[in-house]
């Protein structure tokens, strides 16, 4: 065994399904290793951004590790964006970059790709991956292997492993089993005792799901946990799409002022708001109609456990769910949620084409053929997914990136399903060329574009600003020569249509570009802009 394939079949033992990437001169030898081997199936994409999201949606999607594997300097720092969100919104990605090798670091000679120094890029990704190792040693590969690899899975963020080019072949043991984290079973006790006595004395508790739910598999124990409890369960902004397919007593997605009313009051004003794997950031809660005071919230997050003023350091999300499970019996369930209502029954007529219309016409293929997984980018797009049925999804509800949705789209692609990719014109100009990728791996996403010629969430801050305009492009003109079908839909009428055609049509991506007059979004952005408006604006001005 080399160290390339041990470091492959330690991947795929810990949960990757498939590696996404683009060669280069330094990557060249540890490419050419993962294809001959076959021990993980390789998509090579066209931008290495479209690598890090699809890497990033991937792990999200199938609950494993994803992998991204690029070269040095050019490659690895185009990715950066890409990974600095998936550390942000905590997605476990394993960045595999290739390295100059020991004699080309020791010639004196400044190297192609090299920034500032040959250790520029090793302390760039300090900032943004939770774990780093450079492979310099075949010797003690496999134990620094199983250390990061153990810590993208315990923190659930990206690492960083730097393979010199001229070690990829060396000889070297397979890397043993992950090393157990070590966990306290009485503070686990302790602290999943003090929970339960919070919920049973509060008088309107809540259950806020967020991301690390589906970061750490523990979505089913969820579920039946809520049920046990008899309370009601929503989901943060970010965690849209958690509990699509368990039976929870989920009434939707909290929101604040840009939300249900009804959820929003719930969650504001209840006395035991218990907040499991919730990332406490300004798209979840920065429009909130009333503060929510967090000293009398339970806040599960990160490892650790706040109660109030009490705090348990190295408590493992699921540890703690389980902890909970064995002290709460079943009486079945408690609590039977009214289902939300969402907009179906497009109407097909020549009216023009909103936000609305497509979350609609989105719901009504759902209600025929079943649900789908969603990949979205962000900006209006993001909003208007959340008017459609709740379903798997994934999109980049915090670090708010642009270009996430078409490369995401295309790893969930790789894991077997067809999405339903909703992306913005702006957001398409970006990464939406690597659509031209899926006639070598035989995939078929439905890709709608919400295309106004604008950047239409900028404009709704500022909509003074010209350089929000955007020009016509014509994406669905382009679709044939990217190896799918185009259409460009201008009415209810014909964007139903289209849907139509789309999921009948089966082997080459379909693209409907849907053409939405300027200054039309939907409710819920309008909601959540003069939200934000609102609660920005300085006291002596309302």
């Amino acid at each position: 065994m080399n160290l390339t394939t041990a470091l492959l079949h330690a991947l795929k033992a810990n949960g990757a399904k498939q590696i996404f990437g683009i060669p280069g001169d330094f990557a060249l030898p540890y490419f050419k290793i993962i294809e001959e081997t076959g021990i993980l199936p390789l998509y090579t994409f066209s931008h290495e951004p479209g690598v890090g999201f699809a890497a990033d949606a991937a792990a999200r999607y199938h609950g494993g590790l994803g992998v991204a594997a690029v070269t040095y300097g050019a490659g690895a720092l185009n990715m950066v964006n890409a990974v600095a969100s998936a550390y942000a919104e905590k997605s476990p990605v394993v960045v595999i970059s290739g390295a100059p090798g020991a004699h080309e670091a020791s010639s004196g000679l400044f190297l192609h790709h090299q920034a500032k120094t040959l250790d520029s890029q090793y302390r760039i990704y300090q900032e943004i991956t939770c774990d780093q190792v450079r492979l310099d040693d075949p010797g003690t590969a496999p134990k620094q292997i199983a250390r990061v690899l153990a810590n993208c899975k315990r923190h659930s963020r990206p690492v960083y492993i730097e393979i010199p080019r001229d070690l990829v072949a060396a000889p070297c043991e397979p890397v043993p089993a992950l090393p157990e984290a070590t966990v306290d079973p009485e503070a686990i006790a302790a602290c999943a005792d003090e929970v339960l006595a919070r919920l049973k004395q509060a008088k309107q508790p809540v259950l806020l799901v967020g991301v690390e739910v589906r970061r750490y598999g523990v979505e089913q124990a969820v579920a039946k946990l809520a049920a046990r409890l008899g309370i009601p369960v929503v989901t943060s902004f970010m965690g849209r799409g958690l509990l699509a397919d368990a039976n929870a007593p989920l009434l939707g997605t909290y929101m604040g002022i840009a939300g249900d009313p009804e959820i929003t009051q719930l969650v504001e004003e209840s006395d035991g708001l218990l907040l499991l794997g919730v990332i406490l950031s300004d798209t979840n809660f920065a429009v909130s109609q009333k503060r929510i005071d967090w000293r009398r919230t339970i806040h599960a997050f990160d490892g650790a456990v706040r109660v109030g003023h009490h705090h348990y350091p190295n408590i493992p999300l699921d540890r703690l769910i389980d902890a909970l499970l064995a002290r709460t019996p079943d009486h079945g369930n408690r609590f039977q949620p009214a289902k939300r209502q969402y907009p179906t029954g497009l109407s097909a007529d020549d009216g023009e084409i909103t936000p609305q219309a497509i979350a609609t016409a989105v719901n009504d293929l759902m209600t025929t053929h079943g649900k789908v997984p969603l990949a979205a980018d962000t900006g209006d797009c993001l909003f208007t997914a959340m008017d459609i049925v709740h379903t798997a999804m994934v999109a980049p509800g915090y670090y708010a990136t642009m270009g996430f949705g078409v490369p995401a789209g295309l790893g969930i692609c790789a894991c077997g399903e067809r999405p339903i990719i909703l992306v913005g014109d702006g957001a398409f100009q970006m990464t939406g060329w690597e659509l031209g990728n899926c006639r070598r791996y035989g995939w078929d996403p439905i890709v709608i574009v919400l295309n106004n010629a604008s950047w239409e969430m900028l404009r709704a801050f500022q909509p003074e600003s010209h350089f929000n305009d955007l020009d016509d492009w014509n994406f669905a003109a382009m679709a044939a020569g990217m190896g799918g079908d185009g259409m460009r839909v201008r009415s209810r009428r014909e964007l139903k249509a289209a849907l139509d055609r789309a999921w009948r049509t089966r082997g080459r991506f379909q693209l409907i570009e849907a053409m939405i007059p300027r200054g039309v979004m939907s409710p819920t952005l309008a909601r959540f802009v003069a939200g934000v408006k609102r609660l920005s604006m300085p006291k002596s001005a309302t």
